[in-house]
């Protein structure tokens, strides 16, 4: 009787390179995957366990690097977060973003996304994980000595402000090379796209005008008044001055501001820093940065959202004309309502334009000291705005005519004739540096 024996068990005897598979009277023998030949002879090729070994010195390899390069981020990021002052400011009250988090509210900084950019680098509205809109500030990181150290002054400064027309900062992320700034967003764009976007009717009435110059004036006697310390902002323009979902105006945007000591009047800057055609030309001459500089833009603001005029605008002809020199010509020849942008409701709205307009005029005072502080800027167009809103009570018209009418003599009495020559003059120096540029 026939009886088979499993060849495969005895391996010495016969001799299998692959795999062992017991047959009556007989045993195959197959080369394992990957390989090829008489298996009972020889295999050829790689074999199964090499190609695993293989691809399993891959995966550790690539685990090792993920490994490496996780432990060298968060080490980056430790080192950013303490050379951005994060062991002390993660104690004050200020929220501290991740890096990633930011990254995911912008969409990986999407260009989608960018809703403003300067030479500081651009801004990013993102949503946060609690569905808070936010606006985040990005350094083009071009210098990024000379970039982190305005990103911390401007921390410096905003961290001491709390004013409701000023934006506020919501928080910091500090693991990049270059702190990123979280600001509230503001939805409503910049007051340089309503002046100029003919589009827009939020200013068609001169009461929203006023109201939005009263808020703007308001925000910056608080930074130059009653912030501790006192900050000049030095980049007073339309562009940073934002609107917010009701049109409330909110000051934006201190990349050049200064702090003011106890008992210091002025910054010897040791660059110009601002925006031509807003800049105080007796901080262009001297270099010295005052309070009053932000008055003289401020008033710059002031003749932009009454005329609709751009600083540095071209006339219809084509040729360049000076905005000073545009508004104080219409001024002297009793053309004011002819270069207004909008139409006055009456006789009352046509005094208070006018008592704006004189004070725009000594704001312009080519001397520093002779303008009138913000705080008295910001209490003039506080009184033109409660009147504004009284002049809508017919019971009060006789009432505010009389007050307006005194507002505006007022005005014109503290203008004096030598006013307008160092004005013209002003203007032309203004002019002339800014043709150089």
């Amino acid at each position: 009787m026939f009886t088979d024996i499993d060849e495969c068990k005895d391996p010495k005897k016969y001799i299998c390179y692959g795999k062992c598979h017991n047959t009556i009277g007989d045993y195959e023998c197959k080369c394992s995957l990957g390989m090829h030949g008489d298996g009972k002879e020889d295999c050829q090729g790689f074999a199964m366990t090499t190609i695993i070994a293989v691809i399993g010195a891959i995966v550790s390899l690539v685990i090792i690097c993920l490994l490496l390069f996780m432990i060298l981020s968060k080490r980056r990021k430790d080192k950013n977060f303490r050379e951005n002052g994060g062991t002390v400011l993660k104690h004050q009250r200020v929220r501290i973003f991740s890096e990633a988090e930011l990254t995911k509210a912008t969409n990986n900084y999407d260009d989608d996304k960018k809703i403003g950019e300067g030479g500081f680098g651009s801004v990013y509205k993102g949503v946060l994980a609690d569905n808070t809109v936010v606006a985040v500030k990005k350094s083009k990181g071009v210098d990024k000595a000379q970039m982190n150290e305005d990103f911390q002054h401007e921390i410096c400064v905003v961290s001491q402000v709390n004013h409701k027309n000023v934006v506020k900062l919501l928080g910091l992320c500090l693991e990049t090379k270059v702190p990123l700034l979280v600001y509230e967003f503001i939805s409503n764009g910049t007051l340089f796209k309503h002046i100029h976007d003919k589009r827009s009717q939020v200013l068609a009435s001169w009461s929203n005008r006023l109201r939005i110059a009263s808020e703007a004036a308001l925000a910056l006697d608080y930074l130059h008044s009653l912030a501790d310390p006192p900050v000049i902002h030095g980049d007073v323009k339309s562009v940073n001055i934002l609107l917010d979902d009701n049109y409330t105006a909110k000051v934006a945007d201190f990349g050049a501001s200064v702090l003011i000591s106890p008992g210091q009047t002025n910054i010897l800057a040791t660059k110009i820093q601002g925006t031509f055609g807003y800049l105080d030309p007796e901080y262009l001459m001297t270099g010295d940065l005052t309070e009053k500089s932000d008055v003289y833009s401020f008033r710059v603001v002031l003749v932009e959202l009454l005329t609709g005029e751009k600083p540095n605008s071209n006339a219809k002809s084509g040729k360049k004309r000076n905005f000073i020199q545009y508004f104080n010509s219409a001024l002297e020849n009793n053309d004011l309502f002819g270069i207004l942008d909008f139409q006055a409701a009456g006789e009352a709205e046509m005094d208070e334009i006018e008592a704006v307009a004189e004070l725009a005029k000594r704001c312009l005072n080519s001397i520093g000291v002779n303008r009138p502080t913000m705080k008295e800027v910001s209490e003039e167009l506080a009184k033109l705005k409660a009147l504004n809103q009284k002049s809508w009570a017919p019971q009060n018209s006789d009432e505010t005519e009389h007050l307006l009418g005194e507002s505006s003599q007022s005005f014109r009495n503290n203008a004096s004739p030598s006013t307008s020559q160092s004005q013209t003059f002003i203007s032309f120096q203004i002019e002339n540096y800014t043709d150089s540029i």
